[in-house]
């Protein structure tokens, strides 16, 4: 490859600044990937199908145990290709590229075929009954298909901003999330259907979102360029990702597993507060209209936590350790101000924003006062303290940056997932409500991304004193 110039490089210079407008973009990606999330089930709710937001809500955290794998992978991308573009490494950066995209297609087309196989079973022992089992299974097993092209966007979006590049994926990702969401409202409101509607469309968006981003890669002429021809598996390129990206992956799907366990608590709650054969499951839509909302805050911080794994690889890879730390507290203080804003916008507005949702306050006793309520507590006792999740998303991109992935999921396996899984199996029980649910969520948050911290402290320092070793003895 001739040219090996790469638009973004951030090992050196200021890192406030550069941070701040790498993490823009990403920021807007997500947020209008979000939002194009959220018009699926404002969509929804005007459909024919009372539990259609439920439905939609209950299948998240099954749907994530499967996306977290390939997204986990992407991580590994991301690292592998920013380490090579800060080494100047344009044959390693190629190589990276085109393993990562033949990774993403065959794990995509794996999981594909493992979502539409225990979709039903999955849904069914998370608690899932009668008219709201048959709703969630039809969005998932249709979401399903589309997996495949949702994973290459992934990769694809990654390898974008691996090399400083995090316009071009905000552009695509908004054109397609456009598509989405007017197709949305062609299946709901023309043609009459119900979750099955937007399924579809988020499958057309997908598709879309590929083609477009892989025109893109085979038209950029640096370290990146995409060609089919070029397309095999780098066994060095393989190992690396899979090491940095298994973990990653991991981790995420067992944070979904224990929000899975999280999504049948909230089932069980609503199971036992409600008559049996009521139509109206006022819990779950309640929970999910909350959580639906909190993904905006969420989608914002993350842009962080993907700026915190590019900003480190790429300084790994130049040898300039010393700004890793730097890194991660410019990272903390972007998320606090992200947070801050998010999050009081949210409690400020939530009545009206519930609304969009179906879900409104409703007189005193009622089923609809109900599900108010069930979003309204989500919202005080996750979203508010929703900016320790962001501190500890920092930390977590980080230690990938660095190399650690496995050892941040071992913390995070620790500290969120098993302690949740703990929580719901010995306290939950004693008092069976929402506040007791929600609660864990905090909790674990404080204690793995402090555990987090300490740990990259100490990495660093053995870190920059093997460095200064070698310098010393002019290596």
């Amino acid at each position: 490859m001739v040219a090996t110039k790469t638009k973004g490089s951030f090992t050196e210079g200021s890192i406030f600044s550069k941070l701040l407008f790498f993490v823009l973009p990403i920021a807007a990606t997500n947020l209008l990937q979000t939002f194009y999330n959220a018009a699926d089930m404002m969509v929804v709710s005007m459909s024919s199908e009372t539990n259609a937001v439920g439905a939609i809500g209950t299948t998240t955290s099954f749907i994530s145990l499967v996306v977290n794998i390939f997204i986990g992978f992407s991580v590994g991308a991301n690292v592998v290709v920013a380490r090579a573009i800060g080494a100047n490494d344009g044959a390693g950066a190629k190589k990276a590229v085109h393993t990562a995209l033949l990774i993403g297609l065959m794990i995509g087309l794996l999981g594909c075929g493992v979502g539409l196989l225990i979709a039903r079973p999955v849904l069914s022992l998370m608690g899932n009954q009668d008219n709201l089992l048959e709703l969630a299974v039809r969005y998932t097993q249709i979401y399903f298909l589309g997996i495949p092209f949702l994973a290459l966007t992934n990769y694809l979006s990654a390898i974008f901003r691996a090399k400083g590049d995090a316009k071009t994926p905000l552009i695509i990702l908004s054109t397609s999330g456009a598509v989405n969401v007017l197709l949305n409202l062609f299946f709901v409101l023309v043609l009459g259907m119900s979750v099955e509607g937007v399924a579809l469309a988020t499958v057309a968006a997908n598709i879309l979102s590929v083609v477009l981003l892989t025109w893109k890669l085979s038209r950029d002429r640096d370290m990146t360029t995409f060609s089919f021809s070029d397309l095999r598996i780098d066994i060095k390129s393989f190992a690396e990702i899979v090491r940095i990206g298994l973990p990653a992956g991991i981790q995420g799907s067992l944070f979904s597993l224990s929000n899975m366990l999280i999504q049948s608590s909230v089932v069980s709650v609503n199971n036992a507060s409600v008559p049996p054969g009521t139509e109206y499951q006022p819990i779950v839509n309640g929970n999910a209209a909350s959580a639906n909302l909190m993904n905006f805050t969420y989608a914002a911080m993350n842009a962080v936590s993907q700026g915190a794994v590019t900003f480190t690889g790429q300084n790994m890879g130049a040898k300039k350790p010393e700004r890793v730390k730097p890194i991660l507290y410019n990272c903390f203080l972007i998320t606090l101000m992200i947070a801050f804003v998010f999050t009081a916008i949210l409690l400020l507005l939530k009545e009206p924003l519930f609304a969009l949702y179906g879900v409104k306050k409703g007189a005193e006793g009622s089923l609809e006062r109900m599900a108010f309520e069930a979003a309204n507590l989500r919202m005080w006792l996750i979203g508010a303290p929703y900016f320790l999740f962001g501190l500890m998303d920092n930390c977590s991109g980080v230690l990938r940056g660095l190399g650690r992935s496995l050892l941040s999921t071992i913390i995070s396996l620790v500290g969120t997932c098993l302690l949740r899984v703990v929580w719901l199996w010995v306290f939950f029980p004693m008092n069976p409500t929402l506040t007791m649910i929600f609660i864990c969520y905090p909790i674990t948050w404080i204690l793995t991304g402090a555990v987090d911290f300490i740990v990259i402290q100490i990495l660093l320092k053995k870190i920059l004193n093997k460095k200064d070793a070698l310098e010393k003895e002019g290596v």
